[in-house]
């Protein structure tokens, strides 16, 4: 469906707590951890940086100057290949205890768009695209993961077999 072209993605979500804050400081202390991972994750391109001071993350870049409030914006060759790091690392970890960590956003809070090779996507195209998507519902500019798996861009959720 998207020959030739990357598939970015924008997660954002606010903090509970300030990022020196010990109620979010097992999350800050896994970034740089779960970050590398990712980098090094077959079909990863390219990752959003803040700082690169140890332990930040991206979360400098902040969204309406609020810091408590954080953006992950990545590029993956494929949905494949950001679903087998989302889902298939440790990173699983993390995501299912992100209530922990993170309050409970009231809307869409993440989406996939199809980019160009070589394109390096911004925090307001990515903001901008979460907005189509709570505005206009999934579509091939703007979706997740539910209309991923619906167009075969990924293998269904299914239980193991005996």
């Amino acid at each position: 469906m998207f020959e030739g072209q990357d598939i970015a993605e924008l997660n954002i979500g606010r903090l509970v707590a300030s990022t020196d804050d010990a109620r979010v400081a097992e999350f800050m202390n896994a970034l740089d951890r779960i970050n590398g991972m990712g980098k090094r994750m077959p079909g990863f391109v390219w990752m959003m940086e803040g700082s690169g001071e140890p332990g930040t993350g991206n979360t400098e870049n902040a969204i309406g100057g609020d810091p408590q409030f954080v953006a992950n914006l990545t590029v993956w060759e494929d949905v494949a290949s950001l679903e087998a790091f989302a889902f298939g690392t440790v990173h699983r970890q993390f995501y299912e205890r992100r209530q922990e960590w993170f309050e409970i956003m009231g809307r869409m809070h993440f989406v996939m768009w199809p980019i160009a090779k070589g394109h390096r996507p911004t925090l307001d195209e990515g903001l901008g695209r979460l907005d189509a998507l709570q505005i206009d519902g999934d579509g091939p500019g703007a979706f997740g993961w539910e209309w991923a798996r619906a167009q075969g861009l990924v293998q269904p959720r299914r239980c193991a077999t005996q």
